[in-house]
């Protein structure tokens, strides 16, 4: 007789956003600050949402904001959040609201898992949440934490003469605290119950909390990732959208080609550059899997991106013939390799024309019908975005406007649904490639067939505002226990060795 298997306890998720900005110079909470197209609260939200071990998020607001994250809910489609309520006054008093709203429901003798996290770390990483989930399988308390790099002080002041030190602890054994922080719900609610009692009870974490009124809880340490930043000052702000610029994001890939052809079929792309290379593949691609597609190129259609009448006659004969645009890409560009003082004019108008302007103008023509189908826009970096070399100062500096570009319109035209990203292919076989570096090596080079294949899964993704790299090969496969901040760093140091 086989013994029925114990039914896991479910898991929710609380994000506390009872912030108010005021340390970072803002007018409204520091959650609600765009980065990356969206605001702070939506991407922490987003991570949640796609963590399997998560069944549903609370979140606690800042009094007076709740319908903006209500707005920010609905227009995300984020289904896994259950209960937006306003948070407390304290720290303290916004997790016994959760606590309260936690047990609602609750049969006697149920128990739950709860993850508190800070709606202002929007880096955190799915293993993060799936090593606190599982830990709570053994422990009823969870804390994540990561290495201190720092020396830490003990200091204290002596009046007008300032700070002094008194002890300088071993760094070995000090851990910089981070969140989530994961409980059994009856653990965290009883360790606030007693903590009650005390008149003087002040806490920033719950951790703490359960380490001082529950001492015979033991409390185990989750590894955190250096990634998982708070934004708390104004330079984190800048830090944080600089990761999110260029830590490589990943388009997910559909389950079979049954679902490719489902999701184009009756769609309709305008493929900018689509003659050769990388523009006439995705254009292949698309059409087998049924979408209408029109392919433009200098040499098939006559059509010059640098021309902003080209640009409108193709969009409104696609629009005239579909009734509607689904999607509009620019691959086209031009590379030209020299030094600037010994470039003349007419070559300097030609890149900035075509690698800069067009774009500008294709994005500008392209408002009004990906507005009316909540669209996307596809736009192409290339690895020298990060860092100009010398020798490609027209190229590299307009490749990194088009990152600009699309993290600017992301975020203009997110009211409107339409999604804007860039892809950041590295060295890639095309025939613009070819013509300045003449034969390579074979196989040094990325096929443009697989940058057509993730263009399309970009352009079928809710990504919006991001730069997806593709790559022969993830520089980080095998390094599992790396941090996410290595991974984005050790990402940029690949891409400023390509070209």
């Amino acid at each position: 007789m086989s013994v029925p298997h114990e039914a896991k306890p479910r898991t929710t998720a609380v994000v506390l956003a009872g912030g108010t900005g005021q340390r970072v110079g803002l007018s409204i909470p520091k959650q609600l600050l765009k980065i990356a197209g969206k605001a702070v609260i939506e991407h922490t939200l987003t991570i949640f949402e796609n963590a399997e071990g998560i069944d549903d998020v609370i979140v606690l607001m800042a009094p007076g904001f709740v319908p903006d994250v209500e707005k920010i809910v609905a227009k995300a489609g984020l289904r896994k959040v259950t209960r937006i309520i306003e948070g407390g006054t304290t720290r303290n008093e916004t997790t016994e609201r959760a606590i309260a709203a936690l047990g609602e429901g609750l049969a006697e003798g149920e128990d739950r898992n709860v993850l508190f996290h800070d709606a202002v770390r929007p880096l955190l990483s799915q293993r993060v949440i799936t090593d606190c989930v599982d830990a709570l399988e053994r422990y009823q308390a969870v804390d994540v934490a990561i290495p201190s790099a720092d020396t830490i002080i003990v200091t204290r002041t002596h009046g007008e003469d300032g700070e002094f030190i008194t002890d300088v602890p071993d760094r070995s054994r000090l851990r910089r605290g981070q969140t989530p922080q994961a409980f059994k719900l009856s653990t965290i609610r009883r360790a606030y119950e007693v903590a009650a009692g005390d008149p003087n009870f002040q806490a920033t974490d719950d951790c703490s909390v359960v380490l001082k009124y529950l001492p015979d809880v033991p409390i185990h340490v989750v590894a955190g990732d250096e990634y998982n930043m708070k934004v708390t000052q104004p330079v984190d702000v800048f830090i944080t959208d600089k990761l999110f610029q260029l830590a490589s994001t990943a388009a997910p890939r559909q389950a079979d080609e049954a679902a490719y052809r489902e999701l184009l079929t009756g769609k309709t792309l305008v493929v900018f550059g689509g003659s050769y290379g990388i523009g006439a593949d995705i254009a292949a691609l698309a059409e087998s899997y049924g979408a209408k597609v029109y392919a433009l190129g200098r040499s098939t259609t006559g059509t010059h991106v640098e021309n902003p009448e080209h640009v409108d006659d193709a969009l409104s004969k696609a629009y005239g013939e579909t009734g509607r645009i689904d999607y509009v890409i620019n691959t086209a560009g031009v590379l030209r390799i020299g030094k600037l003082a010994e470039t003349d004019n007419t070559t300097i108008q030609e890149a900035l024309n075509v690698n800069y302007l067009a774009p500008v103008q294709i994005a500008r023509a392209s408002y009004k019908y990906l507005a009316e189908t909540q669209g996307q826009l596809l736009l192409y970096t290339s690895s020298s975005y990060t860092r100009g070399r010398a020798e490609y100062s027209l190229y590299s500096s307009t490749k990194a406007a088009m990152v600009n570009l699309t993290q600017a319109l992301a975020d203009e035209w997110a009211g409107e649904g339409i999604r804007v990203n860039c892809v950041n292919p590295e060295r890639t076989a095309t025939p613009m490639r070819t013509k300045a570096f003449g034969q390579e090596p074979e196989g040094s080079l990325l096929s443009s067939e697989a940058v057509a294949r993730t263009s399309l899964d970009v352009l079928l993704s809710e990504l919006t505002g991001h730069v997806i790299d593709v790559r022969q090969q993830d520089p980080t496969a095998g390094a599992a226990e790396s941090s996410g901040f290595e991974q984005a760093l050790a990402s940029v140091l690949d891409r400023q060795a390509d070209v």
